[in-house]
């Protein structure tokens, strides 16, 4: 991975790397499966050129919720990350209930979908979309 947090190409990254330094900077990590994921949705739903903003909104049984959006560019105050030529918007008061997580995409009988690995979260639902 590169200090820009791009994600090696030939590389199925699904935990953070050993140096990967979660910071205000860069409160995320992206895996490529989740950024795989994201690309087929811009192609699908999105428009050439969006990024994806993640955010935390109140909400869900637990509290606060994650939400994942498409957004053309960065608003006053977001930090902007690029994980495999894919470009993460993330305001500030969200950068800051992110900080550590890691966002996957997995597939199984459970479903489909985004994973929140959040080790901000003292408890979440029993669907995995909301936490507190």
């Amino acid at each position: 991975m590169t200090e820009s947090g791009q994600t090696g190409e030939n590389n199925e990254n699904t935990t953070p790397p050993a140096a990967f330094n979660f910071t205000e900077e860069t409160p995320i990590f992206v895996t490529d499966s989740a950024v795989e994921a994201v690309k087929n949705a811009i192609a699908e739903e999105g428009e050439e050129g969006d990024g994806l903003r993640v955010s935390v909104i109140g909400g869900g049984c637990s509290g606060f919720q994650y939400n994942l959006d498409f957004d053309k560019e960065a608003r006053m105050g977001d930090l902007t990350l690029e994980y495999g030529g894919v470009t993460f918007y993330i305001d500030s008061v969200s950068a800051g209930y992110l900080k550590g997580t890691t966002i996957d995409f997995v597939s199984g009988l459970q479903g489909t979908g985004f994973k929140f690995e959040n080790p901000n979260a003292k408890r979440k639902c029993g669907c995995g979309s909301s936490f507190s």
